[in-house]
């Protein structure tokens, strides 16, 4: 049965922007305040991670600090670590992700340790979130295919997303890292993570890569999931596929969920805004094909 309504995690200012060249703080600012403005009730906003390795986020701090923030919006931070985890508390992100990954080789490529090693580090952070009465999101990576490992067992993945559950993340969002999956092993990865992880605590967050992102999605909508991951413009590149479209776009998104009488509380004309907005900033169009369409009419 399909649903009657969605959320729409929108993470365009982090996992988007993080994957673009540098724009302004004051840009930045304005794109969540015109998501805002939209309806959007859940913004990536940031993240505080080493500006060493993404430099793209190193302005965090005064994003958090100059955001128009609107009642029952929440705005989140992506926190790889206690330090980050307490620069987001300072800055005052309404909650906070942390991330992991179903390859071995991925995990042991960009944060150079293994997946248990990678989970056990945020014991001390989920503490401390827990404390300070803050929710944690976990993200788990390359749920349909890594960059170096090829195919991944969907048993990896159910395993990595009930150990981020049964730490304490609220919400476990799976994430097609390279977006090569397709609807029929996307809904197969679903069912094998749902049989671990209550249906209701899992998101979804397929990347464009392929053009396949709408269709995985259409896929799994019957299944009790109602969190979906989407990307203002298109915002964020697949870095392991020169030149390939990444995320999916939050504009193509809402257009599809509304033409399917699926309400997101969304407003259409104002999110396509906030994502021309934006790519003005970066210097080329939308990659929304929703803004595209609507700008030729």
């Amino acid at each position: 049965m399909l649903p009657t309504e969605v959320s729409i995690f929108e993470v365009g200012p982090r996992d988007g922007l993080q994957n673009e060249k540098a724009v302004t703080t004051a840009a930045k600012v304005a794109l969540i305040d015109q998501l805002s403005a939209a309806g959007v009730k859940r913004i990536e906003a940031g993240s505080f991670v080493s500006p060493k390795w993404v430099p793209q986020m190193a302005d965090s701090a005064q994003v958090f600090a100059a955001i128009n923030r609107s009642p029952g919006v929440v705005y989140s931070a992506l926190t790889p670590n206690l330090q980050g985890l307490e620069l987001a508390l300072a800055a005052g992100a309404d909650e906070v992700a942390i991330f992991g990954a179903a390859s071995e080789s991925f995990s042991r490529r960009n944060i150079n340790c293994s997946i248990d090693e990678s989970i056990a580090r945020f014991i001390p952070l989920m503490e401390k979130a827990k404390e300070a009465g803050v929710r944690v999101r976990g993200y788990v990576s390359c749920v349909l295919g890594c960059p170096y490992e090829g195919e991944i067992a969907v048993t990896e993945v159910a395993r990595v997303s009930e150990i981020l559950y049964k730490m304490g993340c609220y919400e476990i969002s799976l994430g097609d890292t390279i977006g090569v999956g397709t609807p029929l092993n996307a809904r197969r990865m679903l069912d094998a993570v749902a049989a671990r992880v209550p249906v209701e605590q899992l998101a979804l967050h397929f990347h464009d890569t392929y053009g396949q992102a709408l269709a995985n999605i259409l896929a799994c909508l019957d299944t009790g999931v109602r969190t979906f991951d989407a990307s203002v413009a298109g915002l964020g590149g697949c870095p392991y596929a020169k030149g390939a479209s990444g995320n999916l776009a939050s504009e193509d998104l809402v257009y599809m969920l509304h033409g399917m009488g699926i309400e997101t509380g969304i407003d259409l004309a104002k999110l396509a805004a906030a994502g021309n907005g934006i790519s003005q900033a970066l210097g080329r169009p939308s990659g929304a094909k929703v803004a595209r369409a609507t700008a030729q009419n």
